[in-house]
């Protein structure tokens, strides 16, 4: 039983079920905030309102913006023929730091697991193919550019299969990354190469 008042408790619960958070580091999360001045605990929690009252899904890439399209979407030096889909906006970002890949995006809510019930209606594979089929101009170079993993690996196959027929030249990231890594977590250096040294699908 804890010995904390019900309210601290309820938001150590909530922190916890952040990604990477465990019930330990929520604690100290919770009783470091709690030191702080009352202006800093009001600016975060209003910041933390204003999540869902400022910021839009970009209609073409699901991208997190104010406006949509998405700036990288509209960027005028972006190349519109080439598409780079990811399981998620940290991948995303990943690969917007190395400053290297001019392309076009589309984010996936994550990756095929039919253990956890993440069949193609739930990471948004139909959104994707409506992007695909209304691009113009129309993309000649699809990049996958998912984990090294078992859920990274499935999904690139099963993306294989459905994109296949739009004879749309399919790449893949480099194996320059470890199996097992996390694209978020790979340096710029080791991703520029992924990038570079792309390999296309047979």
């Amino acid at each position: 039983m804890s010995g904390y008042p019900e309210i601290i408790q309820k938001i150590i619960n909530t922190f916890a079920k952040l990604p990477s958070v465990g019930p330990r580091t929520a604690e100290r999360i919770v009783l470091y905030l709690l030191q702080q001045p009352d202006n800093l605990l009001k600016t975060l929690s209003q910041d933390l309102i204003n999540l869902n009252a400022q910021l839009t899904r970009c209609e073409l890439c699901r991208n997190f913006t104010e406006k949509s399209p998405c700036s990288i979407c509209q960027g005028k030096n972006r190349d519109k023929n080439i598409l780079c889909i990811v399981s998620g906006h940290s991948e995303l970002q990943a690969i917007e730091k190395t400053g290297h890949y001019h392309g076009l995006y589309f984010i996936l809510d994550g990756c095929l697991e039919p253990i956890k019930n993440q069949g193609p209606e739930e990471i948004k594979i139909p959104q994707l193919i409506n992007r695909i089929n209304s691009a113009k101009p129309k993309f000649n170079e699809i990049i996958l550019a998912f984990n090294p993993d078992m859920s990274g690996e499935t999904t690139a196959l099963y993306l294989k299969k459905i994109l296949s027929p739009l004879n749309i030249t399919l790449t893949k990231l480099a194996r320059g990354l470890p199996i097992g890594a996390d694209l978020e977590y790979t340096d710029d250096i080791t991703l520029t190469e992924a990038l570079d040294n792309r390999q296309k699908i047979k």
